[in-house]
């Protein structure tokens, strides 16, 4: 397992569409182990692989945060919300590409989403809760949508002006030898 380097908004690859994954192999489980190690390290509670800038339809996920609670890692590949709640929830969102940034965002409360596991199977799960919110959160990485998206125009400019200083400071301490 590798810990891999997450993208910083703002990144083309991270509103780029990301295509289905036809070939279940060894790279893709790979893939979905250091995605998972990198979610765990970061430390977050979903990751999709555009954000690692791999454009394939992959998000891990593992929204048990209480402490010495067992963990429940999810591989989802290719999924697809095929049923969502008329009933709207409001969590704080944040986003490991968009570090230390927080917005309160309104998706249905319940969802059903339809994937494929790494050994090639259909599976379909109800989520809700936290769990509804991460799964909807990371399939709008899938389709290069980020969650500042559902903000109002200002907010999510001075959220991007922040992240494009971010980014500046973080490469200016690489060529200084410091990272």
């Amino acid at each position: 397992m590798t810990l891999r380097p997450i993208l910083i908004h703002p990144d083309p690859r991270l509103k780029a569409k990301a295509d289905p994954v036809a070939e279940f192999d060894r790279d893709l489980a790979a893939l979905a182990d250091d995605m998972l190690e990198t979610m765990y390290d970061a430390p977050g509670i979903g990751l999709a692989a555009p954000q690692l800038g791999i454009l394939k339809r992959v998000l891990v996920m593992d929204c048990v945060k209480e402490e010495n609670a067992t963990p429940e890692p999810m591989v989802l590949i290719n999924p697809t919300v095929i049923e969502a709640s008329e009933d709207l929830s409001v969590y704080e969102e944040g986003c490991l590409s968009i570090p230390e940034q927080y917005a309160e965002v309104e998706r249905p409360a319940v969802v059903k989403v339809e994937w494929t596991d790494l050994a090639g199977k259909q599976v379909q799960q109800e989520f809700d809760g936290l769990w509804a919110t991460c799964v909807q959160h990371e399939i709008d990485h899938l389709n290069g949508k980020l969650f500042i998206d559902y903000l109002k125009p200002l907010k999510r400019q001075m959220i991007t002006r922040k992240m494009q200083k971010l980014k500046r400071e973080l490469a200016r301490g690489a060529k200084n030898g410091r990272s």
